[in-house]
């Protein structure tokens, strides 16, 4: 059993004989993992939301609290991959953590059939790029979401290194690089500062108004920019 499988198997289980508990042990040995493997998955499952405890004492473990999970996702298989392999494209964005975390939500809460016909399918499919690319810093997408000031260290392609404090605007993914959309307040205008060239980010605490940001602000002289959502009139 792959550990896909494994944690909505985890999360079954503990439904099933909530709101008694089950002990790492136990479950190590249902699932012929270490105790340590399960206390690591227990660990991912809480972090991303799902209401398990642990009950000390001899005859304690692990619970679930089933009045605050969901029901099983009513997704067909073709969605549930759909939404496997868009999470996935995210594995370098500065949203890498919240998708990894939305993945096991979606996982812990779908049907048993339909996820392991899901898992079989998102095996067959494959992300071809150019070579690893380097991680674009999470607090990027913290600084967008509480607009906060950042300051980086940029290099540029020769390795040159500026440091300048920037307010995020927004985001723009090309191929498998990722870019910075923000008011450089250095050069006093937009500027895009690509995700593997930031070196160190750090938010200064400082939350400025925040800019409006309109696709002709971007400037961009090749590709076509294609939004995340639509508006109503559009679809």
């Amino acid at each position: 059993m792959n550990r896909t499988d494994r944690l909505y198997a985890l999360v079954e289980e503990l439904r099933t004989v909530a709101p008694r508990p089950r002990s790492a042990r136990w479950l190590a040995e249902r699932f012929e993992v270490s105790s340590r493997t399960i206390e690591r998955d227990l660990a991912a499952l809480q972090q991303s939301g799902v209401p398990i405890w642990a009950e000390r004492g001899r005859t304690g473990g692990y619970c679930l609290d089933v009045s605050h999970t969901l029901a099983p996702l009513g997704l067909t298989v073709d969605e549930a991959l759909a939404v496997t392999i868009s999470l996935e494209m995210l594995a370098t964005s500065p949203f890498r953590d919240a998708a990894t975390s939305a993945l096991r939500k979606v996982v812990a809460v779908m049907n048993d059939r339909r996820l392991a016909e899901t898992v079989e399918l998102a095996e067959r499919v494959h992300l071809l790029t150019d070579g690893p690319v380097a991680e674009t810093p999470v607090e990027f997408a913290d600084a967008l979401r509480t607009g906060h000031v950042l300051r980086i260290a940029y290099a540029d392609k020769a390795g040159a290194r500026t440091t300048r404090d920037v307010e995020p605007m927004g985001f723009v993914a090309r191929g498998q690089f990722w870019y910075l959309v923000a008011w450089c307040r250095d050069r006093q205008g937009i500027r895009a500062f690509r995700g593997d060239r930031i070196v160190t980010a750090e938010p200064t605490g400082e939350i400025p108004e925040r800019r409006a940001l309109h696709v002709e602000d971007l400037d961009i002289a090749f590709g076509e920019l294609r939004a995340i959502t639509t508006t109503e009139k559009n679809r």
